[in-house]
Protein backbone atom coordinates (compact mmCIF):
# COMPACT_ATOMS: atom_id res chain seq x y z
CA UNK A 1 0.00 0.00 0.00
CA UNK A 2 1.06 3.61 -0.34
CA UNK A 3 0.11 6.76 1.49
CA UNK A 4 0.30 10.19 -0.13
CA UNK A 5 0.50 13.48 1.72
CA UNK A 6 -1.06 15.39 -1.16
CA UNK A 7 1.83 17.83 -1.53
CA UNK A 8 4.41 15.64 -3.19
CA UNK A 9 7.54 17.35 -4.43
CA UNK A 10 8.65 17.14 -8.04
CA UNK A 11 11.08 14.34 -8.72
CA UNK A 12 9.73 12.17 -5.89
CA UNK A 13 6.96 10.35 -7.77
CA UNK A 14 8.27 6.90 -6.79
CA UNK A 15 8.18 7.80 -3.13
CA UNK A 16 9.94 6.19 -0.20
CA UNK A 17 9.55 2.53 0.66
CA UNK A 18 9.90 2.06 4.40
CA UNK A 19 12.77 -0.17 5.45
CA UNK A 20 12.59 -2.58 8.38
CA UNK A 21 13.73 -0.02 10.98
CA UNK A 22 11.27 2.67 9.86
CA UNK A 23 8.49 0.11 9.65
CA UNK A 24 9.14 -1.04 13.23
CA UNK A 25 9.30 2.57 14.43
CA UNK A 26 5.86 3.19 12.92
CA UNK A 27 4.40 -0.06 14.25
CA UNK A 28 2.41 1.42 17.11
CA UNK A 29 -1.28 2.34 16.82
CA UNK A 30 -0.78 5.84 18.23
CA UNK A 31 2.18 6.52 15.94
CA UNK A 32 0.19 5.48 12.89
CA UNK A 33 -2.61 7.79 14.06
CA UNK A 34 -0.18 10.71 14.52
CA UNK A 35 1.40 9.99 11.14
CA UNK A 36 -2.05 9.97 9.53
CA UNK A 37 -3.15 13.16 11.29
CA UNK A 38 -0.09 15.05 10.08
CA UNK A 39 -1.04 14.13 6.52
CA UNK A 40 -4.71 14.94 7.05
CA UNK A 41 -4.45 18.18 9.03
CA UNK A 42 -0.98 19.50 8.28
CA UNK A 43 1.70 20.58 10.80
CA UNK A 44 0.91 20.05 14.49
CA UNK A 45 2.53 20.38 17.89
CA UNK A 46 2.65 17.72 20.59
CA UNK A 47 -0.06 19.65 22.44
CA UNK A 48 -2.43 19.95 19.47
CA UNK A 49 -1.96 16.25 18.65
CA UNK A 50 -2.60 15.34 22.29
CA UNK A 51 -5.97 17.09 22.05
CA UNK A 52 -6.82 15.27 18.82
CA UNK A 53 -5.91 11.77 20.05
CA UNK A 54 -6.89 12.11 23.70
CA UNK A 55 -3.42 11.58 25.14
CA UNK A 56 -1.01 13.71 27.17
CA UNK A 57 1.40 16.00 25.37
CA UNK A 58 4.22 14.04 27.01
CA UNK A 59 3.02 10.86 25.29
CA UNK A 60 2.62 12.49 21.87
CA UNK A 61 6.00 14.21 22.24
CA UNK A 62 7.64 10.83 22.91
CA UNK A 63 6.07 9.26 19.84
CA UNK A 64 6.90 12.28 17.67
CA UNK A 65 10.57 11.96 18.58
CA UNK A 66 10.48 8.24 17.76
CA UNK A 67 9.00 8.95 14.34
CA UNK A 68 11.47 11.76 13.68
CA UNK A 69 14.40 9.49 14.53
CA UNK A 70 13.61 7.48 11.39
CA UNK A 71 12.79 10.51 9.18
CA UNK A 72 9.11 9.62 9.12
CA UNK A 73 8.32 13.17 10.24
CA UNK A 74 10.38 16.33 10.66
CA UNK A 75 10.28 19.70 12.39
CA UNK A 76 8.74 22.51 10.37
CA UNK A 77 11.61 24.80 9.28
CA UNK A 78 11.46 28.26 10.83
CA UNK A 79 8.37 27.58 12.92
CA UNK A 80 7.99 27.07 16.65
CA UNK A 81 10.18 27.61 19.67
CA UNK A 82 12.31 25.46 21.94
CA UNK A 83 9.22 24.83 24.08
CA UNK A 84 6.71 24.40 21.23
CA UNK A 85 7.97 22.43 18.26
CA UNK A 86 5.93 22.01 15.11
CA UNK A 87 6.05 18.73 13.20
CA UNK A 88 5.06 17.77 9.67
CA UNK A 89 5.05 14.83 7.30
CA UNK A 90 7.83 15.04 4.69
CA UNK A 91 6.44 15.70 1.25
CA UNK A 92 5.94 12.76 -1.07
CA UNK A 93 4.56 9.27 -1.24
CA UNK A 94 5.21 6.66 1.43
CA UNK A 95 5.12 3.01 0.34
CA UNK A 96 4.34 0.69 3.23
CA UNK A 97 5.24 -2.96 2.54
CA UNK A 98 2.54 -5.40 3.53
CA UNK A 99 3.16 -8.59 5.52
CA UNK A 100 5.23 -11.01 3.45
CA UNK A 101 6.36 -14.58 4.06
CA UNK A 102 9.92 -13.56 3.17
CA UNK A 103 10.02 -11.13 6.12
CA UNK A 104 11.40 -12.03 9.51
CA UNK A 105 8.66 -12.71 12.09
CA UNK A 106 9.29 -9.35 13.80
CA UNK A 107 9.17 -7.43 10.52
CA UNK A 108 6.01 -9.26 9.48
CA UNK A 109 4.36 -8.39 12.80
CA UNK A 110 5.34 -4.72 12.33
CA UNK A 111 3.92 -4.69 8.80
CA UNK A 112 0.66 -6.22 10.08
CA UNK A 113 0.31 -3.53 12.74
CA UNK A 114 1.01 -0.66 10.33
CA UNK A 115 -1.20 -1.84 7.47
CA UNK A 116 -3.96 -2.88 9.87
CA UNK A 117 -4.00 0.53 11.55
CA UNK A 118 -3.89 2.42 8.25
CA UNK A 119 -6.93 0.55 6.94
CA UNK A 120 -8.77 0.84 10.26
CA UNK A 121 -8.26 4.61 10.20
CA UNK A 122 -9.32 4.71 6.55
CA UNK A 123 -12.55 2.93 7.47
CA UNK A 124 -13.16 5.25 10.43
CA UNK A 125 -12.62 8.32 8.25
CA UNK A 126 -15.07 7.02 5.64
CA UNK A 127 -17.72 6.16 8.24
CA UNK A 128 -17.29 9.56 9.93
CA UNK A 129 -17.96 11.19 6.56
CA UNK A 130 -21.01 9.02 5.86
CA UNK A 131 -22.46 9.71 9.33
CA UNK A 132 -21.65 13.42 9.33
CA UNK A 133 -24.66 15.69 9.40
CA UNK A 134 -25.02 18.29 6.69
CA UNK A 135 -25.62 21.13 9.17
CA UNK A 136 -23.52 24.15 8.26
CA UNK A 137 -22.45 22.66 4.93
CA UNK A 138 -23.61 23.35 1.42
CA UNK A 139 -25.16 20.58 -0.66
CA UNK A 140 -22.61 21.22 -3.41
CA UNK A 141 -19.79 19.52 -1.47
CA UNK A 142 -21.95 16.47 -0.80
CA UNK A 143 -23.09 16.30 -4.42
CA UNK A 144 -19.50 16.56 -5.67
CA UNK A 145 -18.30 13.61 -3.58
CA UNK A 146 -18.19 10.08 -4.99
CA UNK A 147 -18.27 6.74 -3.20
CA UNK A 148 -18.27 3.82 -5.63
CA UNK A 149 -17.91 0.09 -5.27
CA UNK A 150 -17.68 -2.17 -8.32
CA UNK A 151 -16.94 -5.83 -8.97
CA UNK A 152 -15.36 -6.53 -12.36
CA UNK A 153 -14.33 -9.67 -14.21
CA UNK A 154 -10.73 -9.09 -15.35
CA UNK A 155 -7.66 -10.98 -16.43
CA UNK A 156 -4.37 -10.35 -14.64
CA UNK A 157 -3.16 -8.17 -17.54
CA UNK A 158 -6.39 -6.17 -17.47
CA UNK A 159 -6.10 -5.72 -13.70
CA UNK A 160 -2.56 -4.37 -14.04
CA UNK A 161 -3.62 -2.11 -16.92
CA UNK A 162 -6.53 -0.67 -14.94
CA UNK A 163 -4.26 -0.13 -11.95
CA UNK A 164 -1.85 1.83 -14.15
CA UNK A 165 -4.68 3.91 -15.63
CA UNK A 166 -6.05 4.81 -12.19
CA UNK A 167 -2.58 5.57 -10.86
CA UNK A 168 -1.95 7.91 -13.79
CA UNK A 169 -5.21 9.77 -13.10
CA UNK A 170 -4.38 10.11 -9.39
CA UNK A 171 -0.79 11.20 -10.07
CA UNK A 172 -2.04 13.82 -12.53
CA UNK A 173 -4.46 15.20 -9.94
CA UNK A 174 -1.70 15.37 -7.31
CA UNK A 175 0.52 17.26 -9.73
CA UNK A 176 -2.29 19.61 -10.81
CA UNK A 177 -3.41 20.61 -7.33
CA UNK A 178 -0.16 20.33 -5.39
CA UNK A 179 0.17 22.99 -2.70
CA UNK A 180 -3.10 24.69 -3.60
CA UNK A 181 -4.32 27.21 -1.00
CA UNK A 182 -6.89 29.96 -0.79
CA UNK A 183 -10.62 30.58 -0.35
CA UNK A 184 -12.82 27.59 -1.07
CA UNK A 185 -10.01 25.03 -0.78
CA UNK A 186 -10.60 22.04 1.50
CA UNK A 187 -8.49 18.96 2.22
CA UNK A 188 -10.09 16.07 0.28
CA UNK A 189 -9.51 12.36 0.86
CA UNK A 190 -8.64 10.52 -2.37
CA UNK A 191 -8.82 6.73 -2.24
CA UNK A 192 -8.39 3.95 -4.78
CA UNK A 193 -9.03 0.31 -3.96
CA UNK A 194 -8.63 -2.39 -6.58
CA UNK A 195 -8.10 -6.08 -5.79
CA UNK A 196 -9.33 -9.56 -6.70
CA UNK A 197 -12.09 -11.17 -4.66
CA UNK A 198 -12.06 -14.76 -3.34
CA UNK A 199 -13.48 -17.35 -5.74
CA UNK A 200 -16.81 -18.80 -4.60
CA UNK A 201 -17.28 -22.50 -3.97
CA UNK A 202 -18.93 -22.91 -7.38
CA UNK A 203 -16.01 -21.14 -9.07
CA UNK A 204 -18.08 -18.14 -10.14
CA UNK A 205 -17.96 -14.44 -9.35
CA UNK A 206 -20.87 -12.07 -9.73
CA UNK A 207 -20.33 -8.77 -11.51
CA UNK A 208 -22.25 -6.04 -9.69
CA UNK A 209 -21.97 -2.30 -9.39
CA UNK A 210 -23.22 0.15 -6.83
CA UNK A 211 -22.77 3.90 -6.74
CA UNK A 212 -23.82 6.58 -4.29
Amino acid sequence: MNDETGNETAGNEEGRTLDARALKALAHPLRVRIFDLLAERGPQTASSLATLVGETSGATSYHLRALAAHDLIREVPGRGTARERWWERPQGRINVPGPDDTMTPSNRAAAQIVTGEFFRLRYETLMAYLNRTSAGETDEWRDAALIMSSNLDLTLDQLEGLKNELTAVIDAAIERYRGQEGPGVRRVSLRAELFDLPIAADGRRAATEEES
